[in-house]
């Protein structure tokens, strides 16, 4: 499948990684965004980085990794708003239940979260997570909530799943995130 192309080059797209075993395909995420001509800013909660290490997605991004909402350099002129206002795009990839139900609630106690509620730039949100955490009704509940506030979906893909398991909860693949980004830009 051939790589879609973002209308204008240097598009800023925040991209933020939960915790999850499909952290490792964001990395691949970030590539074909630089591929494409966009400018990477990647941001990790903790969970995340037990999946996939900051110095990997620096390396691809060519930017610092932002991990931490109390990092006092960066904070000290306010920086998770900066970030905030900089993105022209917010993806969320992997989006797993417990973030999920942080932006449904407007829950903001980390530097994700705090982010997507001080955005205004679009948020589309790729979920993974086992079938039947994704299927549960809390987790439907809070998507349907956050597509009646226009947060755009993609995913999640069914077929197997880490855990050897077999459902709907495979991330999309960053092949398929950069094509809606495309269809959205």
């Amino acid at each position: 499948m051939q790589a879609p192309r973002f209308p204008n080059d240097g598009h800023r797209v925040l991209l933020c990684v939960c915790g999850g075993i499909a952290a490792y395909k964001s990395a691949e995420l970030v590539r074909r965004l630089r591929d494409v001509g966009a400018d990477v800013q990647v941001v990790m909660t903790e969970a995340a980085q037990r999946f996939v290490g900051a110095q990997t997605f620096q390396a691809l991004s060519h930017r610092p990794v932002r991990t931490s909402l109390w990092d006092a350099q960066a904070e000290a002129a306010m920086g998770h708003l900066e970030l905030a206002a900089w993105a022209q795009y917010v993806v969320i990839a992997p989006a797993t239940a417990n973030m999920l139900a942080k932006l449904a609630h407007g829950l903001a106690d980390d530097l994700v979260s705090t982010l997507c509620l001080a955005t205004q730039a679009p948020l589309l949100v790729a979920p993974a997570m086992n079938h039947r955490m994704w299927l549960h009704p809390a987790t439907q509940a809070n998507v349907a909530t956050l597509s009646a506030r226009g947060v755009r979906m993609i995913g999640p893909n069914d077929g197997p799943l880490a855990e050897g398991e077999s459902g709907p909860g495979r991330m999309a693949e960053p092949v398929q995130i950069l094509a809606a980004l495309e269809a959205w830009a």
